[in-house]
């Protein structure tokens, strides 16, 4: 998920692997969907290194995020994350802005997935059982939060934030623009 952290507008996303390939096809849908110089944040993940040099040039400020992580002193639990120990900022390429290196926009993003996606709540069985219907959930899910979904502290939706529409829409017209 790709977050502009200053309108919430969800710019892009891909649904795959972690892997190269998926890195590159991410990161260039991204450098073109943004203009001038971007500031990226990623996680420790070390594919997007390449790929972000390969989609946005030397126009972008990227640095990484990654968290250490340890056991809890509660000792090891079944379906407990591990304990998130801390954090190491560094610097990839260009002059990251150190106040703006972060991903707590994508992990927020993820959690309000996770919560209007019955499909991505933990321990569940309401998977998805064809990968079309799995990108359609995905899909309405974002489509809905960038144009109809007011966000709590923009007051506004993020499409509007960021001049994409100058509107609130309905649910009945996200519905009818997405299935023409």
């Amino acid at each position: 998920v790709a977050l502009d952290a200053d309108t919430k507008l969800c710019v892009s996303y891909l649904i795959g692997p972690r892997t190269a390939e998926a890195a590159h096809q991410f990161m260039l849908d991204v450098a073109q969907r943004v203009k001038g110089r971007t500031q990226v944040t990623m996680d420790g993940l070390n594919v997007y290194v390449d790929a972000v040099e390969g989609a946005f040039g030397s126009r972008v400020d990227y640095a990484q995020l990654v968290k250490i992580y340890g056991q809890s002193d509660e000792g090891e639990r079944r379906y407990s994350p591990p304990v998130c120990l801390g954090t190491e900022r560094n610097t990839v390429q260009g002059c990251p802005d150190p106040a703006h290196v972060s991903t707590s926009f994508v992990e927020r993003s993820n959690l309000t997935m996770r919560m209007s996606i019955r499909r991505f709540t933990r321990l569940t069985n309401a998977f998805s059982k064809k990968l079309e219907n799995h990108w359609a959930a995905v899909a309405l899910h974002f489509a809905h939060y960038n144009v109809v979904r007011i966000h709590s502290k923009l007051r506004i939706t993020p499409a509007m934030a960021a001049g994409v529409t100058n509107r609130l829409w309905s649910l009945e017209e996200l519905v009818t623009q997405t299935s023409n």
